[in-house]
């Protein structure tokens, strides 16, 4: 139950400096909706953040596919970057750089001329689930995992790259490679969303080159990689000209996936944890992340069986991690309820969840059918008629089985996790849009019989600012120490378990 403990203390942060006039602008675009906020840094109060530009986002029906408006979205970037520069100019302040982070997986294709040749394809987009077969053909699904580490999913990059007709002349930038491009003018892959593509060797982090030739892929289908904290390159003229940002802005590179941004900014070891790694996290919003952090790579068969991924973190750190569904389903069945003209604001919702007995139905939140957007309530219904049960017709009777559904995901993949790994883990840390959901922050530390540590609900945009600042100078140290600023300035909440829960390790 939430006992309504915060934990807010901060550690010394010995040898940082910290500049009250410097900003830093962070691009955090998600499947749903995009930001592009100002964020400060002090030993005083931490990372806060201030939410310049808001602006939607979402696939759309475009030339045959799911694909993303991408011009309307970079349209939306630049007036962000703008309304930030008029912001720090009349606070006196200047922004020292920017960083881009998004989800993973997607890329938009750019020709020698430097054009989009199309607008990109959404992974909910069908077409790369008919190439698995002959990918796995020309490489066997051991062998992709023994190398990579990346768990199945069949929108990976390798999958939605096999379904291309003709890549001669252009390149794959992913979604943040290819904003900052546009930016820049030049061209590189960020390393923790290059493992998310199944083609970087999660040991060397290098590109598989054995596996691009397997595929018929060329060669240079990729930018060549850059790390977390490097930086990419300064505003192109024409940019500088429409934002208004200073000349000698820079776009550095974060985690800019937007899971490692995240996972950066986990609050786990100044609150009492024994070491770096006997955390879990749940990065928790469109989809769950859920996982534990590591120094090296898990490529065991019984790795690769339980599906889980190694994708790369910042500070060459291992996120080691499964998919697990996500509040996608909760938006979804909410946009389909409006559509009826059902429209209860989403507290109120949860709280008639929340009344209603522990026991309902449940489903498996992270299976495929859920992915493409449709009507959600009737699909879920559907899926609990499939296990023999009866899911009522009433939005909170959806909600709560959803609630329980995830749940119970998170409990399932963390026992894993603790397994394959070797580790027990002790808090859980929900980072998130998820962190404000109470209902499920309960629900997860009954279902998993650990204290569920809940904030900051911005990580990801922290985690972004705070890879800037340590490139700047303006703090200096590792992750530690970064995750402490993220505690000076934020009031996290603790759920405690409400009974031991049988079959999950405590």
């Amino acid at each position: 139950m939430n006992n309504g403990t915060s934990a807010n203390s901060a550690p010394a942060h010995a040898g940082a400096v910290f500049a009250h006039n410097t900003v830093f602008a962070a691009i955090d675009i998600g499947a749903s909706s995009g930001r592009v906020m100002l964020g400060r840094v002090s030993p005083e109060s931490g990372v806060s953040l201030e939410t310049i530009h808001r602006f939607p986002n979402g696939v759309v029906e475009l030339d045959g596919g799911l694909r993303w408006d991408f011009n309307a979205l970079f349209a939306e970037v630049l007036k962000g970057l703008s309304a930030a520069a008029d912001v720090s100019a009349t606070n006196g302040e200047r922004i020292v750089s920017i960083g881009i982070d998004t989800w993973a997986v997607d890329y938009g294709l750019v020709n020698k001329a430097g054009e989009l040749t199309a607008q990109p394809y959404s992974y909910r987009d069908e077409r790369s689930r008919a190439t698995v077969e002959r990918v796995h053909s020309a490489i066997p699904p051991e062998k992709l995992y023994a190398s990579t580490g990346l768990q199945f999913l069949q929108f990976n990059t390798l999958y939605q790259l096999a379904a291309e007709q003709n890549l001669d002349g252009v390149q794959a930038l992913l979604i943040p490679d290819l904003i900052a491009f546009l930016l820049t003018g030049v061209r590189r892959t960020e390393a923790t969303n290059a493992s998310t593509t199944g083609l970087l060797d999660a040991v060397a982090g290098e590109w598989a080159t054995d596996f691009l030739d397997a595929l018929r892929l060329p060669r240079n289908i990729f930018p060549p990689l850059i790390q977390p904290g490097e930086t990419i390159g300064t505003l192109l003229p024409a940019i500088l000209k429409q934002t208004g940002l200073p000349s000698d802005t820079t776009v550095v590179a974060v985690g800019s996936h937007d899971t490692a941004s995240a996972v950066a900014a986990v609050p786990a070891r100044v609150l009492g944890t024994s070491g770096d790694q006997d955390f879990a996290y749940i990065s928790s919003g469109t989809w769950s992340l859920v996982g534990v952090e590591l120094n090296a790579p898990v490529l065991s068969e019984a790795s690769r069986k339980a599906n889980f991924t190694n994708e790369r973190g910042v500070d060459g750190t291992i996120r080691y991690l499964r998919n697990v569904g996500g509040l996608w389903l909760l938006s979804e069945c909410q946009r389909a309820w409006a559509a009826q003209g059902f429209s209860q604001a989403l507290p109120a919702l949860l709280d008639s969840a929340a009344a209603l007995p522990a026991g309902g139905p449940q489903i498996n939140a992270d299976d495929p059918a859920f992915t493409a957007p449709d009507n959600m309530p009737d699909r879920i219904r559907a899926a609990v008629r499939n296990t023999g049960a009866v899911l009522p017709d009433r939005p909170a009777a959806v909600v709560r089985c959803i609630m329980d559904s995830l749940a119970a995901g998170y409990a399932r993949t963390l026992a894993d996790a603790e397994r394959l790994t070797g580790r027990s883990t002790g808090a859980v840390h929900i980072v998130g849009g998820g962190s404000q959901n109470r209902l499920l922050c309960q629900l997860t530390a009954d279902a998993t019989g650990k204290p569920v540590i809940a904030g900051p609900v911005e990580a990801t945009a922290q985690g972004n600012v705070l890879v800037q600042a340590r490139a700047a100078g303006v703090v200096a140290g590792g992750l530690a120490e970064l995750r402490g600023l993220v505690v000076a300035g934020t009031t996290l909440e603790r759920y405690e378990p409400a009974h031991e829960v049988s079959g999950v390790p405590s």
